[in-house]
């Protein structure tokens, strides 16, 4: 049975409570970015069911958090403005209190706009406020894996919008070319970003062809939804270990969970306001409401 305070990663966990968890995340998300008037909700909600996916089933990780991570996975997020999400999905898997959530955006918080690693909040690994950098540094921290023997895997999340950042382009490469094959990108391919979307603003094209021609093990399915979301995942983890890095296409919708959220790139940096937001907790519901 879900507790919605906080809950232990587990492999065995059902569909039904990761289902319950992603809405009570969602509840989050919006109450944080109302409180403050001021965030991303877009993106925030549409990449939660993979990072609820990852943190309470798919990685091994440890709420007491060493920033060295030996023996576990890691997790780095390239597109910090998603920050909600990631914030709600440590504080409910047991990182930090779920009440520290309501400092979101607040002065003097460990909880800032864009995650920092000086604020010394657990889980968070990097700085992402500036896009384009989470590849990178996923390659790197893939690689110390490899060179020191530890044989867990390293996960980064990325937006379509931000491989318009020339810097992408060099990880990808880089990573075929050292077969850094126990990293799994995933692309939250909503195509949607600030100014509109991605096939007007960049035109990113055929991603899987790009990332086949620069040598990684493609994979592509809904984000959206966990009888497509954790095969997709099981089958990045089975392609590790055979010489090319993998990447997951992930399609999402930009604010999915809210229905007047999941149309175009609005939502991008809005936040609801107070009929809004009553209208997203009324169709975010859990079993057990643990708003904080």
């Amino acid at each position: 049975m879900f507790t919605p305070t906080t809950m232990p990663q587990t492999a065995e966990i059902a569909t039904a409570e990761l289902q319950q968890i992603a809405a009570q995340v969602r509840r989050d998300i919006v109450r944080m970015v109302h409180a403050v008037n001021s965030g991303h909700p877009g993106g925030s909600l549409g990449c939660t069911d993979l990072l609820v996916a990852l943190y309470f089933k798919v990685m091994k990780h440890n709420p007491s958090f060493s920033m060295d991570g030996v023996g576990e996975d890691l997790f780095f997020l390239s597109n910090g403005h998603i920050s909600a999400t990631i914030y709600s999905v440590l504080a409910r898997s047991g990182y930090f209190p779920v009440s520290e959530l309501a400092t979101f955006r607040k002065l003097n918080s460990r909880l800032q706009g864009h995650p920092t690693t000086h604020e010394g909040l657990p889980g968070i690994r990097i700085a992402s406020g500036s896009l384009g950098q989470g590849l990178s540094v996923a390659c790197g921290a893939a690689q110390a894996k490899k060179l020191n023997g530890d044989d867990r895997r390293v996960f980064v999340l990325m937006g379509d919008g931000e491989l318009e950042e020339g810097q992408n382009w060099e990880a990808i490469m880089y990573a075929a070319h050292h077969k850094i094959d126990n990293l799994i990108a995933v692309v939250d391919h909503n195509g949607q970003q600030i100014d509109g979307a991605t096939a007007d603003i960049g035109g990113l094209g055929d991603l899987r062809a790009k990332f086949e021609a620069f040598g990684w093990h493609v994979l592509q399915a809904n984000g959206n939804d966990f009888a497509t979301l954790l095969p997709a995942l099981d089958e990045a983890q089975a392609a590790t270990g055979q010489g090319r890095p993998v990447v997951f296409i992930m399609d999402t919708r930009m604010g999915y969970g809210v229905d007047f959220m999941m149309e175009g790139h609005k939502w991008h940096g809005v936040a609801p306001n107070d009929a809004q937001l009553a209208t997203a907790l009324g169709q975010l519901v859990v079993g057990t409401v643990a708003d904080y």
